[in-house]
């Protein structure tokens, strides 16, 4: 058992069917609806964020994502039931780079609900763990950290032919494929999405960043979905050193701001996490 005080569910809107969360799930999160759709993905984004903005301090022990929301268990758990329900992490080589250890897997970011993920997976029919993808146009990935050469999860790394070249895969490990799918140049989501969906088939798709990532599904309108944590933590900025926010390398306001519209808002402690749907270019919004 989790030890974990159920979620206060404080806003929730009908929103697609109900997943089939095991006990010990349901009785932290709640309900938890995906409106999934024939034919496509269902595109999600998670981050956890500080009250001022701030989704990384940029600092060379402080990079991930548990500086920002204080290594806080709620939000370990909410990222390990996402990671439960998708077929595909996404995340940039930033993010990678940040988090040289990590495998991501449910288990993996919070083990004492590791079973009941499992089963939570087994219900949904994944027999196997999420395909981890990394997105890399220049190639700038350490291929001997453990997510490459532990074999615990499937890989696939999605770069550019000049990112291949400079990878140099030649003997990567069995786990782990590699696959240019430009020539060069900022990758866009539509042709990651191509490339996870070419090596496996996905109803659920998770986008975990970094900043310019998540501005790149915005972007082009792939993101249905955005689970987003917010911190009771102000960080600050003074110019010294680069704090990113949600969003980087995209400018929307004021000539093509986005919306979301709120779905859920839960509570754990002073933590609050928010669910926000957004219009996508199918038409629909989440």
């Amino acid at each position: 058992m989790s030890g974990l005080a159920p979620l206060e569910s404080l806003y929730e809107v009908e929103h697609g069917s109900d997943l089939p969360l095991p006990s010990e799930l349901a009785a932290v999160y709640g309900r938890l609806q995906l409106p999934l759709y024939p034919g496509r993905p269902y595109v999600i984004g998670n981050f956890v964020t500080t009250l001022d903005g701030v989704v990384a301090l940029s600092t060379t022990d402080q990079s991930g994502g548990g500086a920002i929301s204080g290594h806080n268990p709620h939000d370990r758990m909410v990222m390990g039931l996402l990671r439960a329900i998708a077929d595909a992490v996404i995340v940039g080589a930033g993010t990678q780079r940040a988090a040289l250890r990590h495998r991501w897997t449910a288990a993996h970011v919070y083990p004492a609900l590791a079973e009941a993920y499992e089963h939570l997976r087994t219900a949904l029919g994944k027999a196997e763990p999420p395909l981890n993808v990394i997105v890399t146009a220049r190639g700038a990935i350490n291929l001997d950290v453990p997510v490459f050469q532990s074999g615990e999860v499937p890989v696939l790394i999605v770069t550019t032919a000049d990112g291949l070249q400079r990878m140099g895969v030649h003997g990567l490990p069995p786990a782990v494929q590699a696959i240019a799918v430009q020539s060069t140049g900022r990758l866009s989501a539509q042709a990651i999405l191509d490339a996870v969906n070419g090596a496996r088939r996905s109803e659920v798709i998770l986008v975990e960043g970094g900043p310019q990532l998540l501005g790149d599904f915005l972007a082009e309108r792939r993101l249905d979905e955005l689970f987003l944590t917010l911190a009771p933590q102000i960080a600050g900025r003074d110019g010294s050193m680069e704090r990113p926010g949600l969003v980087s390398g995209r400018c929307f306001a004021p000539e093509q701001p986005l919306w979301g519209r709120l779905v859920g808002v839960k509570r754990g402690g002073s933590h609050l996490f928010l669910r926000y749907a957004f219009t996508t270019v199918a038409g629909t919004a989440g």
